[in-house]
């Protein structure tokens, strides 16, 4: 196939990046969010000793309970992690990735928020940093899942 006159091969982009689609894995939701605050920078945190890829940056955010809705599960994780209130209708959808690791396959959403109460402080031992959109992809050790979250970031903030 030739794309934009490129020979076959050498097509830029999304066709040069390799598969990684494993059946038979099960899925796991999550939803995450992007907080974003008056100087357009986004809050990450490093996932803490003990957790499984500790010391990776990832978007706050976590695992979707039976019964609960996407947005519940960023008010509750955003509690638990961060310790702060956050109002389901603060929360603006704004991706989602889809993404396989060795022994699950995760689905993420990942929301945009501006407006929350308290300030964010580690709750589970994790680090924190406010970043630019423009920087996030210069993190080490992003989390695989979130790397294609970056371009979008970056691209609308």
């Amino acid at each position: 196939m030739t794309v934009s006159g490129n020979t076959p091969g050498n097509e830029p982009g999304c066709l040069q990046i390799a598969a990684r689609s494993r059946p038979g894995l099960p899925t796991v939701l999550v939803a995450s969010v992007a907080l974003v605050d008056a100087d357009s920078r986004v809050l990450v945190q490093s996932r803490p000793e003990g957790k499984s890829w500790a010391g990776w940056w990832e978007f706050p955010g976590g695992k979707i309970h039976a019964g609960e809705t996407p947005e519940a599960a960023v008010v509750r994780e955003l509690a638990e992690e961060l310790g702060l209130d956050i109002t389901e209708s603060c929360l603006a959808p704004f991706t989602f990735t889809s993404y396989a690791y060795d022994d699950f396959h995760l689905l993420m959403m990942l929301y945009l928020c501006r407006v929350w109460r308290g300030t964010p402080t580690p709750q589970e031992g994790q680090t924190l940093k406010w970043i630019r959109p423009l920087d996030l992809g210069r993190l080490p050790q992003l989390l695989p899942a979130d790397v294609p979250l970056v371009a979008m970031l970056r691209d609308w903030l």
